[in-house]
């Protein structure tokens, strides 16, 4: 499968220039808001190396402004061609490649976006056939222009004739053969990412298999009852019964059951409240609840933005009596730090600092939060499209820092604190890996076993380091190794 980006140079492939069609009166094409909205959001990832999550809630809400009809099953329709068609952009593109005459290079990107959301309303959608090509090749004629929405007909019409499973067939292939590729193809990943995820599972067929199609499903939208201003019964209860159910595994976690702009939600407005995977809020408790010896009243998220464990942190210090230092290098993340920490009930600092430099005295703090920068590998689910933009390159430009990052961690702690790595990623270079070539070369330094700090959450292998899975936990891939600072 091919691996490399899906940018093309910007010449036409349609034939033709549009006008009218010869024999008939000329139509006018008719804006379908929802698969506008879906192009548009599409074009700026493309265009823009945007985030869908980013890009989706203003154009959602520009157009309830903008169209008095457009309601929530508009915003739905919406939200799934968008992530639907990122995260099957491989698989469409190899159903593309076989209905078109050039290399998929050689198609206009706007082109190949339309082509790519007709392909996931007819392969991953249960919207008719008929509709799904004369709404998308409408789309085209209003995007495009009529001569190019004729190309788009012509392919549509092709992909129509089978389904899912008959274009697998056809261009995935024999999983005997090369197993890595058919299930690159099968399950829309890049080949080298199927790798990595396989060699960090170890196991068998089934696991991998049930791993990519978590990946290639809808996350539930969690929501965090942050710790002194908020409990999970009370954010509950703000959403009624028919809206929330309690989080799977965090006594803090609650999950959404219905759509909706979870901005929109007070207790999120005013902060009490946030939007936050439950594994953060697992690998947070973690290191809050770890032992240590002697005082406990200094903390310290080394790369805090945007906030999110930062905000759970300093809540659950505030309870002991302790003071948390959220340092993040970025100016306008550190900002976002100082949002999320707004009205905790306890002391927090909010600093602007690289923790590869840090500014405070080593041994200066009892626990240290360290989530580095990483390849986000264990967010597919939320960002589908990052799984396109990632290149095994990126491994190489994270590793120095992660384990620089790591290194002034166990610096940072005092003799008998603790520190708790974390990453987004259950990549092996970013997270095993690092944790064995920084404890050789520092010394001093033991495992503990977390484990033991996640009750009640099942899977979590032979430790001492802990790795969630989405297909396990329902949670993104977060990495947690605890460290204890013994000399």
């Amino acid at each position: 499968m091919n691996d490399q980006p899906r940018r093309r140079p910007q010449n036409s492939n349609g034939k033709g220039k549009g006008g009218k069609p010869p024999g008939r009166p000329y139509r006018r094409p008719q804006k379908d808001p929802v698969r506008f909205l879906a192009f548009e959001a599409l074009r700026a990832v493309d265009e823009r190396d945007a985030y869908a999550n980013l890009v989706l809630p203003p154009l959602l809400r520009a157009a309830r402004e903008k169209h008095e009809g457009f309601d929530n099953r508009d915003a739905a329709l919406a939200t799934e061609l968008v992530y639907g068609t990122l995260r099957g952009q491989g698989t469409y593109d190899a159903v593309i490649a076989a209905c078109v005459d050039r290399p998929l290079r050689e198609v206009d990107p706007p082109v190949l976006d339309v082509l790519s959301l007709g392909a996931h309303q007819l392969l991953g959608t249960r919207i008719p056939t008929h509709a799904a090509v004369s709404a998308t090749v409408e789309l085209g004629r209003v995007v495009l222009g009529d001569g190019r929405a004729k190309f788009v007909n012509a392919v549509l019409r092709k992909i129509a004739q089978h389904d899912l499973d008959g274009w697998l067939e056809k261009v995935a292939p024999p999983y005997e053969e090369d197993p890595e590729d058919h299930l690159s193809v099968t399950h829309s990943h890049p080949r080298w990412i199927v790798s990595a995820l396989w060699d960090s599972l170890g196991g068998g067929r089934a696991g991998i298999e049930d791993l990519l199609e978590a990946d290639n499903e809808r996350p539930d939208v969690t929501l965090v009852a942050r710790p002194g201003r908020m409990g999970a019964d009370d954010l509950l209860a703000s959403l009624g019964e028919e809206n929330g159910l309690p989080g799977r595994w965090s006594p803090y976690a609650v999950r959404l059951t219905e759509g909706g702009e979870p901005g929109a939600l007070e207790a999120v407005r005013d902060g009490r409240a946030g939007v936050q995977d439950e594994g953060s809020q697992l690998v947070a408790l973690a290191l809050a609840d770890v032992p240590v010896e002697g005082k406990d009243t200094h903390w310290l998220d080394g790369c805090a933005g945007p906030g999110g464990k930062a905000a759970m942190l300093a809540g659950l210090a505030a309870r002991r009596g302790a003071t948390l230092v959220a340092a993040e290098k970025q100016p306008h993340r550190s900002r976002l730090v100082g949002q999320a920490l707004a009205g905790n009930p306890g002391p927090v600092q909010v600093i602007t600092a690289d923790g590869t430099r840090p500014p405070w005295r080593p041994g200066s703090f009892d626990r240290v939060l360290m989530d580095v920068p990483c390849t986000g590998l264990g967010a597919l689910r939320r960002r589908p499209e990052a799984r396109w933009r990632r290149r095994p390159s990126d491994l190489e430009k994270f590793a120095p820092l992660q384990r620089s990052l790591l290194r002034e961690a166990l610096g940072s702690v005092r003799v008998g604190g603790v520190v708790g790595y974390v990453t987004c990623s259950p990549h092996l270079a970013e997270t095993r890996a690092v944790v064995d070539d920084v404890m050789k070369k520092h010394g001093g330094v033991e495992l503990i076993d977390a484990r033991p700090l996640m009750s009640g959450v099942p899977g979590l292998g032979d430790g001492p380091d802990v790795q969630l899975w989405p297909h396990l936990h329902g949670t993104d891939a977060m990495y947690l190794a605890l460290l204890r600072r013994t000399a």
